[in-house]
């Protein structure tokens, strides 16, 4: 049946038998990372599909703003899936389901490059290699996504593929508020359109929930309701609608609490930052983080250190050179957050000269990033049939983006094969419920405004819920959340919007009676800063080395539940899990909390008691982009897009290029770099910027290798970036040579320079990178050293070892860890481990790593006394390349108790 587009008066509420109802075989609810991955492996298995999202698909969810890399990436070579496992099952203390994690580390490279083969960019090195990078101490995991701001709009043209189109039905701004369940089995869902007003039934098959984390749990420091560390469009929605339907939830009382700026709700960033060099001190400038993984452990001593009289806490970036610093900022102020830029700018404050005040965010749900989510096995289904999770709603800890995607194809793949339409009944009593809790705000228009209401009860989450817990505060806010019910179903609204953000409160007050809840009952305290209970302050393996579940029982009641961990695929040292049967807690009741201390019968009386951008002006715009914006919908070829590639608007030129960035249709490659020469800057600008966007799915054809060859040739002002992106993608598409990329070698821009030795390195260009170690920009020679490091041998770094700069020298010795280090440079090396700038020292020590242990062992044991903590971190990293030989192991004891973190945790290691 048609959607009608009619809106719904103020004084009116819509029949609950005048529905607009849809039919599918899948049902998909949210359009973020795991559900759109669920909706096209759905659609390729067959199944018809039907995609709801509150919002706009193609801006929809989490991973809309963009994604700066990948947290798990388990690249053969470079991680083993088992250590992967043992890590993340370490880091959540030993309560996973490893079944459901090992799928992320064993198909989380498929998944990686499939997304490439949509066009979604990660970062490789010269030779096409995944460039992963080691953050933690303890296992490289971490992919960069250069071009990470496009993975949505990616994804989205995915959708709009012809033969997805032909399965995929996409309702955008269609709220669901229940999933609806028959004969103990999930068939379809019940909500409304957010604009129109319209109730919406679905009769569908099979039902995935993908509608993201909890983010409006806690109210962050500002106040304000949607300035939150999470996306603030995920309200739980998910969570509620899973435990209405009967699903069990797991680990609710394991908090998604992360560090972040002062001021400012978004990520502090130390994944990116941490490879450029940056790193967490207090304000002594110590690094104070002992432990190896992010963990609740690590946002504990996080939280303690700002507590203390060595906070606040830094994220410190102001000791890094320029280059690094201008890296840093082309990712933090443009895919990580566009705003963060201008916070630091409005404040005076520069990477150069400030380090970054950090702090702790509100507390939120998150399987993706915690622990707290929908229990699932490993094809992503829920204990109801028919029901499925994935993405940060799904209980598989720390699963991140990638493990959205994995979960959310298991989930496609599953519901496609085991279900098709259903053609029951629609149980009309869920229906009703649905339909009163979605329009009761219009039978209360002047009720209290739900930003007001809200407001309130996130209040009480942070004054009551928010650790450290006790059952005291928890016991509280459970008596609050109960007594909100009220409050809740009297707000007032009048529009289709106001009824979903009023429904969103709901589903808020849902989250935080759960985690109220689910945190006194279980009585100990684990995952450090995650559960921290003051009043039971002891991790109890003994009783509580198990999964603790929730379900809403069949008389409404909150009922509990123990799952046994499942006997580990891999094993991990401390922790022996055996298996066993579940055990029904039932409800969970609070502690008394009406009086202080034990109530006393007061005695009877004999009375009766009563009781700053500059935006450019404004012009209409070319009535041209509106045909062409029309013509997108129907995936025009190149013919029908040439006339407008070269119109003589520069503005239909623009819309133009992104029209075909996101249709991609043959000869796209061509097309874009021929718009390399436009004469408009922001043309070229753009069409730069999508050939690294599509440059994993763009054939290696002549015709686009002669067009990036002619774009090189243009070197008047204002083309740097035009040739710089000329190269990149030859260099990615293996179209160049080293003759041609000697030649621009003398190029007058920084910037193309550089992206000529990335060049150079590719092809194995030895000795036209020994021309640029000669280079009269540090950054050039740096990049040099890096790549001879590669390519090289120690007799072509000789001329850096020399360089009068102190960073080439630096980058020069770091690179014969990788060449080797042999005599004389081995001497070489220990003799800059007394040079004055501490870059050389950790320079030298890293070298020495390569060196013959003889030499290296007593060079780097006396290392381990310099001044500066990176120069003995380095040392100790080094030492563990000479591991066995005599006198290392007594070398890393003595700097067990190094006041720096991460040498004190190398050398445990």
């Amino acid at each position: 049946m048609a959607r009608t587009e009619s809106p719904v008066d103020r004084t009116e509420i819509p029949s609950l038998h005048d529905a607009d109802e849809l039919t599918c075989d899948v049902l998909v609810i949210g359009g973020g990372t795991a559900g759109t991955m669920a909706a096209l492996t759905a659609a390729e298995h067959g199944a018809n599909v039907l995609l709801l999202e509150k919002a706009h698909v193609r801006h929809s969810g989490a991973l809309a703003m963009g994604m700066d890399g990948v947290n798990n990436a388990v690249v053969p070579g470079r991680a083993e899936p088992d250590d992967y496992v043992a890590e993340i099952t370490r880091a959540n203390d030993g309560i996973v389901n490893q079944a459901t994690v090992r799928q992320t580390a064993t198909r989380g490279f498929s998944m990686v490059q499939r997304l490439e083969s949509y066009g979604v960019k990660f970062e490789k090195d010269e030779h096409g290699d995944y460039a992963v990078r080691q953050v933690h101490r303890s296992g490289s995991y971490v992919l960069p996504m250069p071009e990470g701001k496009d993975v949505k709009k990616v994804l989205y043209r995915q959708l709009r593929r012809r033969e997805m189109r032909e399965r995929i039905r996409i309702e955008n701004r269609v709220m669901p508020v229940r999933v609806l369940t028959a004969d103990g089995r999930a068939v379809g869902a019940a909500g409304f359109d957010t604009r129109t007003g319209r109730f919406v039934t679905v009769r569908a098959g099979a039902v995935i929930l993908a509608t993201g984390a909890c983010g409006r749990l806690g109210l962050p420091a500002s106040g304000y309701l949607y300035g939150t560390y999470e996306n603030p469009t995920n309200a739980g929605d998910g969570y509620a609608m899973a435990y209405h339907a009967g699903a069990e939830l797991s680990g609710i009382e394991c908090f998604q609490i992360n560090p972040l700026i002062k001021d400012y709700n978004g990520p502090a960033c130390a994944y990116v930052a941490n490879p450029f060099g940056g790193y967490q001190v207090n304000r002594h400038g110590e690094r104070f983080v002992d432990s190896d993984y992010w963990s609740g452990q690590m946002m504990a001593e996080f939280a303690a250190e700002v507590a203390s009289e060595r906070g606040p806490v830094y994220l410190k970036l102001s000791h890094l050179p320029e280059e690094s610093v201008a890296a840093l900022e082309d990712i933090l102020h443009s895919t990580e957050r566009p705003t963060r830029g201008t916070f630091h700018a409005n404040r005076g404050h520069d990477y150069r000269t400030h380090d970054i005040e950090m702090h702790i965010s509100e507390i939120g749900l998150c399987g993706g990033h915690s622990a707290s989510g929908v229990w699932v096995d490993e094809h992503a289904r829920t204990t109801v049939p028919g029901l499925y999770a994935a993405g940060d709603l799904a209980c598989v800890p720390h699963n991140y983006m990638i493990g959205a995607f994995v979960f959310g194809d298991l989930a496609g793949a599953d519901a496609a094969t085991e279900h098709r339409s259903y053609e029951g009944e629609l149980p009309p009593d869920q229906l009703r419920d649905a339909h009163e809790l979605i329009y009761r705000p219009l039978r209360n228009p002047d009720g209290p405004p739900q930003p007001q209401v809200e407001y309130k009860l996130r209040r009480f989450v942070n004054d009551y819920v928010a650790p450290p817990k006790s059952g005291a505060r928890l016991s509280l806010a459970v008596e609050a959340f109960e007594r909100m019910r009220d409050e809740i179903a009297g707000m007032g609204g009048q529009t289709p919007h106001e009824l979903m953000r009023c429904a969103e409160v709901d589903f808020i007050r849902d989250c935080a009676e759960l985690a109220a809840r689910s945190s006194l009952a279980r009585t100990e305290s684990r995952w450090g800063l995650y559960h921290e209970r003051t009043d039971i302050p002891q991790r109890d393996d003994t009783d509580w080395l198990v999964h603790l579940n929730v379900r809403k029982a069949a008389d409404g009641s909150m009922e509990f539940l123990t799952r046994p961990v499942a006997p580990y695929l891999v094993p991990v040292e401390g922790f022996e899990p055996t298996g066993g049967d579940v055990s029904v807690l039932g409800e969970v009741h609070p502690e008394q909390v009406a009086t202080a201390g034990p109530r006393e019968v007061a005695p009877v009386g004999s009375g009766t008691v009563k009781t700053r951008t500059v935006l450019p002006t404004a012009t209409a715009p070319s009535p041209r982009i509106l045909e062409l914006l029309a013509l997108a919908e129907d995936q025009p070829g190149l013919p029908e897009l040439r006339p407008y590639l070269t119109d003589p608007d520069p503005a239909v030129r623009r819309t133009a290029v992104a029209t075909l960035t996101e249709t991609a249709p043959d000869g796209t490659g061509p097309a874009l770099a021929t718009a390399l020469g436009d004469p408009d800057t922001g043309v070229r600008e753009l069409a730069a910027d999508s050939l690294r966007e599509l440059v994993e799915v763009l054939p290696p054809e002549e015709a686009l290798r002669d067009a990036l060859i002619e774009a090189l040739a243009l070197d008047d002002p204002g083309r740097e970036g035009v040739r710089a992106a000329a190269l990149d993608v030859l260099r990615a598409l293996r179209l160049g040579s080293a003759a041609l990329y000697a030649r621009t070698l003398a190029d007058p821009d920084l910037g193309v320079r550089i992206q000529t030795v990335r060049a150079l390195v590719s092809v194995d260009a030895v000795s036209e990178l020994a021309r640029a170690a000669a280079d009269t920009s540090r950054e050039v020679r740096v990049a040099a050293a890096h790549g001879l490091g590669t390519v090289g041998t120690p007799d072509d770094l000789k001329p850096l070892l020399a360089d009068t700069d102190a960073l080439v020298r630096a980058a020069a010795l770091t690179a014969l860890a990788t060449t080797g280090c042999p005599p004389p440079l081995d001497t070489a090396a220990t003799a800059a481990l007394n040079d004055p700038a501490w870059q050389v020292r950790s320079g030298a020590a890293t070298a020495l790593g390569a060196a013959a242990p003889e030499l290296a062992v007593p060079a780097l044991a006396e290392a381990l006394s310099d001044a500066f903590a990176d120069v003995r971190k380095a040392a100790v990293r080094a030492l563990r390349r000479h591991d066995g030989r005599p006198g290392v192991a007594d070398a890393l004891a003595s700097v067990a108790g190094d006041a720096d973190a991460d040498v004190r945790a190398y050398a445990r290691l």
